[in-house]
């Protein structure tokens, strides 16, 4: 009896709550991967969202506020105390405007620099500004990365500027952006037409490096900048045209399956019938 016991005890099925516990940690890691994939996205957007709206008021609206204070005080009667209340920095309504304002700041400078004579004028002042010492070494390098990323550039510069290369060996390509032409000097030593081409990191697409390439060692890719840089930071994951194709692709990934399931059934049928 004893050992009968035993076996009886051995042979028990394994408890309901142990399956349960197991079946629930891998639905949880299932779905927390499925909502972390879904939540990603936004949560990314809107923090730099977060990041535009804070760099715009520490560095225009905040400034652009202190003058609206000013002059609501030159010309009204209430006391700057009342003012100073009613705008102050930790509200959010006095954020909004100053963010507001901002925005339209950036795009009145934007309107002038737009036309002749606002173009003549910011020239002018960069000219002077380029006589400051410290400022002089500063603003050239980060002037030239500015107008690279947000300048208007013509639609056949767009698709000629990714290109592939081989930095390191042959036969082992890397995706990079034309930045400009080569050094002259090195374009004249070597004999051979020259670029410089900017190599971005993965997933920090914004760091890399810069190689200067013969122009016949260079291939160009029919991709934009856009294209190239969501492939960089996907690490090759999102191609150009994937984001299209994905979701048919996965449809037809299913149906597939189902046709492949399906089919001993139609074939069991079949015979029987037969």
């Amino acid at each position: 009896m004893p050992f009968i016991g035993r076996r009886a005890r051995k042979d028990l099925p394994v408890p309901r709550s142990q399956r349960a516990k197991l079946g629930f940690n891998e639905d949880f890691k299932q779905f927390f991967k499925r909502g972390l994939a879904a939540l990603l996205p936004t949560l990314i957007t809107l923090s730099v969202l977060i990041y535009i709206w804070n760099f715009l008021w520490e560095n225009l609206g905040r400034h652009l506020m202190f003058i609206v204070k000013s002059v609501w005080l030159s010309f009204s009667d209430q006391p700057a105390g009342y003012i100073g209340r009613y705008w102050a920095d930790d509200l959010f309504r006095t954020h909004l405007v100053g963010v507001i304002l901002a925005i339209i700041a950036v795009y009145i400078v934007g309107l002038l620099v737009g036309n002749l004579i606002g173009r003549t004028v910011w020239k002018l002042g960069e000219v002077l500004v380029m006589k400051i010492p410290v400022i002089r070494a500063i603003y050239p390098a980060v002037k030239q990365v500015t107008d690279f990323v947000l300048q208007e550039r013509k639609p056949q510069f767009q698709a000629s500027r990714v290109v592939a290369c081989q930095p390191h060996e042959k036969g082992i390509w890397s995706i990079g952006l034309i930045t400009g032409p080569g050094l002259k000097a090195l374009s004249d030593s070597t004999g051979e037409d020259m670029v410089t081409v900017f190599v971005p990191s993965s997933p920090t697409a914004f760091s890399g490096y810069v190689l200067v390439a013969p122009r016949n060692t260079v291939v160009e890719l029919p991709m934009t900048v856009e294209e190239a840089m969501r492939l960089l930071i996907s690490g090759g994951v999102i191609a150009p045209g994937a984001e299209s194709s994905s979701i048919p692709r996965s449809i037809r990934e299913i149906n597939l399956q189902n046709q492949e399931i399906a089919s001993p059934d139609v074939e069991r049928r079949t015979g029987t019938a037969g």
